[in-house]
């Protein structure tokens, strides 16, 4: 997968728990673990924007891209 979602990372700086940021962000628990674990298709903007408020962080703080390995046998 060449977007990579680094919220854990930002939840560990700002100490945050899935579940506090889940209530600050107004978004269930099991779709914010779904996008904490990298396995989201998509993420609203305005969803994007409540985690950043919420993280006091910019998108690419959150959201990176990674170019796929060539050789790689995942699809």
């Amino acid at each position: 997968m060449a977007i990579v979602i680094n919220l854990d990372v930002m939840m560990a700086i700002r100490k945050k728990s899935l579940t506090e940021l889940a209530g600050e962000v107004d978004i269930t628990l099991a779709n914010l673990s779904i996008l904490k674990n990298n396995k989201a298709k998509a993420v609203r903007f305005s969803t994007l924007e409540a985690i950043c408020k919420a993280l006091n962080c910019q998108p690419g703080d959150i959201i990176q891209y990674v170019e796929d390995d060539e050789n790689s046998t995942e699809s």
